[in-house]
Formats: C-alpha cells, structure tokens, sequence
C-alpha cells in the first residue's frame, strides 16, 4: 500500500533508539525527510547516518533534551530552518521508573512527569501553531498501555500515560477542526532496552530471576510474547499518512490483548 507520504518531513522524538528509532526508519523507507532529536549527540548521529544510508532520504539529527523548552524549541525552528514545514510528529522521547510507591522519591515523580507528559506538551505545542496555519499535519504520541491499565509497579509510567492520552483527546477536539489530527500508540512490552531494565527492575522488586520476570510477562499476553518495534513503529506510521485522515483522538493498544480495560472512546 502507498501511504502517500513521499516528500514529507517527520519530526521524531527519542529518536536515537528503540521505537524512536525504528518509527523514524520506517517513516524514511516511506518516503519522509526525518528530523531526529535525543538527549545524546552520539548514537543519535549514528541512526541518523544509518537511516539516510538505508534510505536514500534526509535526516537530520538535533540533540536536545525535551524536558527542557528551550531545547523544543531550539529543535523546531532547526527542523523548519532546513525543510520549511513539519508534516508529522511523533513523540518518542520519555521513561518513567517502574517501582513500588514507598520506593520511589519525589523526584523520581517529577522527572517522568516532566519529560514523559510535559516533554509530550511541549513538543506539540512548539509545532502545532506551524500545523494549524498550513492547515494539516499528522501527530502521533507514542504513549503505553499502563495509560489505559493501572498497575502498581507502574504507577509513575501509568499516570504520565494517562495525562498524555487526556491531552491527546483535547486536542484532537480542538485542532481537529484546523486539519491537524492526533492520535495515540499505547503499547505493552517491546522489546527494547528500556524494556530490559523495567525488567531487571521487576525481578529485583519481586525477588526472581529476570528470566522468571520474562516468563511471567509472556504469561500476562495472550499472543504468548512480547512485542517487537517494528510492529509499533508500522501503526505510527500508518497513522501519521493521508491513509489514515480519519483517524483523530484514537487511543490504540499495541498490546497483544494485555490491557484488561473497556473504554468508551
């Protein structure tokens, strides 16, 4: 399927690995021009060379940290400096401590919040304006299933998610109507390395082997594993292209049916 999305420019957050990564991959096989940004300058040059030699397309890395403003912001009028317009945006950038709550400090809270939720908010503050006076763009927050699914050990993760997929319906409502469409990807387990360390973390909480703490992840899916980035980053794209122009303020589980919720959307 064509998904309509050559010459466009993608803006992707946490982008230097994991499904950061392989979204702003799977966006330049389709096509798009793509703006990479992460904390740290070196592995994000590196995916940026990789990316542009497997795909022939520009990338274009900008190391900036999102929970900062002035790092948003610096990394926008970069983005728009080079390409002139962002079509689409998909946020990556953000991790949250898995934990029990008499473990976890206060700052442990404020960090996840401010980089998981508020780096979210800034992101698609700083390029919704450019959106809505061009009038279209595709935005894509890439969340998680805890959002959805409250689970002790995840608290700070699952309220973060929660409030980027409040904030993603809110302004699904109001831009909706300027062109601007926004939806959410809430996966379960992937398989990367922040995946490893939740992991490790869970094992250590709950006295077993991290191979027990896999084992009993796997049991918690129907599908019998957990999922790969690749299959996250083929619905990020999806949505982000004119194929999906009807899709605005969906909240979808990649999740292999973990999530045990019914939710009225």
């Amino acid at each position: 399927m064509d998904l309509r999305l050559d010459g466009k420019v993608a803006f992707v957050t946490g982008a230097s690995k994991g499904i950061g990564r392989c979204v702003a991959e799977f966006l330049a096989r389709e096509g798009c021009d793509v703006v990479i940004t992460a904390r740290t300058a070196g592995p994000l040059e590196a995916a940026a060379e990789k990316i542009a030699a497997g795909t022939g397309r520009a990338v274009l890395p900008l190391a900036g940290d999102m929970s900062v403003t002035e790092h948003v912001q610096r990394c926008v009028d970069a983005a728009l400096d080079r390409f002139g317009r962002i079509d689409i945006l998909v946020t990556c950038a953000g991790s949250s401590p898995g934990g029990l709550l008499e473990d976890l400090t206060e700052e442990q809270w404020m960090s996840s919040l401010n980089l998981k939720f508020m780096g979210y908010v800034r992101s698609v503050r700083a390029v919704i304006g450019h959106m809505r006076q061009r009038g279209e763009g595709a935005i894509v927050l890439v969340v998680g299933n805890d959002g959805l699914k409250p689970s002790y050990w995840e608290m700070t993760a699952g309220v973060a998610n929660a409030a980027d997929i409040n904030f993603a319906s809110s302004v699904a409502e109001q831009y909706g109507r300027c062109g601007v469409r926004i939806n959410t990807v809430n996966p379960g387990p992937v398989n990367t390395g922040r995946w490893d360390t939740l992991e490790k973390a869970f094992a250590r909480d709950k006295g077993v082997t991290q191979e027990r703490a896999h084992e009993l992840t796997q049991q918690s899916i129907p599908l019998g594993r957990i999922c790969e980035p690749e299959e996250v980053a083929a619905l990020v794209t999806f949505l982000a292209s004119p194929r999906a122009s009807f899709i605005n303020g969906a909240h979808i589980p990649v999740d292999g049916a973990q999530r045990k919720a019914i939710m009225d959307q």
